[in-house]
């Protein structure tokens, strides 16, 4: 039976275009857009297959503990979650991957994907692999094309060559194109042996790396240091700072792909689809017999072909058609449906204006929970707390604000200075400014708490931690 295949999930992206769900700190890939599970739970479920190692994720700092909390609620324990410094696109993050798949078996084949994307046919899916791994073997750097439903002019495409010999279903890549316009994405369609570009890969690390080194040494260099430099974190690993900051970010397509000869490319029809805005999700949801889309609380009356969401209010939506429509609990976002690519402009003004609601959810998580702002004015602020079974919150104290703290159900360990005591649902306890304290939920159901901050400064910043359990002392997050 042949070695076993490192799955690599890049879990770095933003989906800026799919604001306001998708927001910086809790982007689409920890969302459950498709499903009750988020994608990234969605994509790590596809390697619970004999065929596949333990997966490695690699993402950015402020993802870490949801990213671990949500293969747990799997029952997934990944092979290590690597951390990285900054974003730098996704030929340095194949490179760390390879390099660290190597450590286990130097002849190791790595699968490469996105946490984003959208696969209706597993099975399909998992022979596109197998199809693969003929090619693989042979040293072949092997992509996955989508054989084109539309002429799309938002991907790229991968040109077909000829068949590759012992391994049938796979194709010599002929070449990359980029985005086309219509017309010519026309003539992609007409002519046939052209497919979409996936973003999917199945390398065999010593083949990838060589053609690295050969292609773009510098960048391998740089990668290879921010590996032996690394430090362990608790379940993760972080890739050192400096040598990893300074490799050229450069996706895998642009630094090897398109100038390798050992390119190879499966075609696989697998209900494949990138979700890069709201009307993807128009295009795979369950449509009701007027065309709509709805989840959430909903109302349509002569409303048609429109995806409506809300994660809030009602929405009723009276008298439209071809209208994406969705709601939170601070943002209402309306857009056409053939205008959806534009909500990122949205999102840059928001950046502009110094705003922060394309960076946070009015919920914001935390290793231990999650805090959700309820009300706020002058010299207070209002939030609901929720602490999982067996977590705690850092010792920590205040400078410029005093908290109370009402306990709505479950139970509260409560450290305030030198004394710890236990609170039931509809008991409270008052912080002062500048006392340590720390909570704690020792019960075995959440706990659920209302704080009432007052004080001349709310900011998350006004927070000192003395002792952490999840490695933040000093920290902020």
């Amino acid at each position: 039976m042949s070695a076993a295949i490192y799955p690599v999930i890049l879990s770095g992206g933003s989906g800026t275009r799919l604001w306001p769900l998708s927001r910086s700190h809790y982007p689409k890939q920890l969302l459950p857009l498709t499903s009750d599970l988020s994608m990234l739970q969605e994509t790590a479920k596809r390697f619970l297959d004999a065929r596949f190692a333990e997966p490695l994720i690699i993402c950015n700092n402020d993802h870490r503990f949801i990213i671990a909390q949500q293969l747990r609620e799997l029952g997934i324990r990944p092979d290590r979650i690597v951390l990285e410094p900054v974003g730098r696109n996704t030929a340095p993050a194949v490179a760390v991957a390879c390099l660290l798949a190597a450590e286990h078996d130097p002849e190791a084949t790595v699968l490469v994907v996105p946490s984003d994307h959208v696969i209706q046919d597993v099975d399909r899916f998992l022979a596109a692999v197998d199809t693969g791994r003929q090619a693989a073997e042979q040293g072949r750097l092997v992509t996955f094309g989508i054989p084109p439903l539309a002429p799309e002019t938002g991907y790229g495409y991968i040109r077909r060559g000829g068949p590759v010999a012992g391994a049938e279903g796979c194709f010599e890549v002929d070449a990359f194109v980029e985005k086309p316009d219509a017309e010519t994405a026309w003539t992609y369609l007409d002519h046939g042996g052209y497919d979409w570009n996936s973003g999917m890969f199945l390398l065999p690390v010593a083949g990838f790396l060589a053609e690295l080194e050969r292609l773009n040494p510098d960048l391998l260099a740089g990668c290879r240091l921010s590996v032996e430099r690394a430090q362990t974190d608790l379940d993760f690993l972080r890739l050192d700072h400096d040598s990893f900051a300074g490799v050229q970010s450069i996706s895998v397509d642009y630094a090897v792909m398109e100038h390798t000869d050992k390119a190879a490319v499966v075609p696989a029809e697998m209900g494949w689809n990138d979700v890069g805005a709201w009307s993807a999700l128009w295009d795979i949801g369950a449509k009701d017999s007027d065309g709509n889309v709805t989840q959430g609380d909903v109302l349509c009356h002569d409303t048609a072909d429109s995806y409506i969401r809300t994660d809030g209010p009602l929405v009723a939506a009276v008298g439209v058609q071809d209208l994406v429509i969705v709601a939170t609990d601070d943002v209402i976002m309306v857009t056409p449906k053939d205008r959806a690519q534009d909500v990122k402009a949205v999102v840059e003004t928001l950046a502009e204006c110094d705003r922060t609601e394309h960076m946070f959810h009015t919920r914001v998580y935390r290793p231990w929970g999650f805090f959700q702002g309820i009300d706020a004015g002058g010299r207070y602020q209002v939030k609901l707390i929720e602490v999982n079974p067996g977590s705690k919150l850092s010792l920590q104290m205040h400078y410029h604000r005093a908290e109370h703290w009402i306990v709505v159900s479950g139970t509260a360990q409560v450290t305030k200075g030198n004394d710890t005591i236990l609170l039931q649902p509809n008991e409270s306890t008052f912080i002062p400014l500048g006392v340590t304290h720390s909570l704690e939920n020792p019960g075995r159901v959440p706990l659920r708490l209302i704080e009432v901050q007052s004080g001349d400064y709310l900011g998350e910043d006004d927070i000192v931690r003395f002792e952490d359990i999840y490695g933040r002392a000093g920290a902020t997050n």
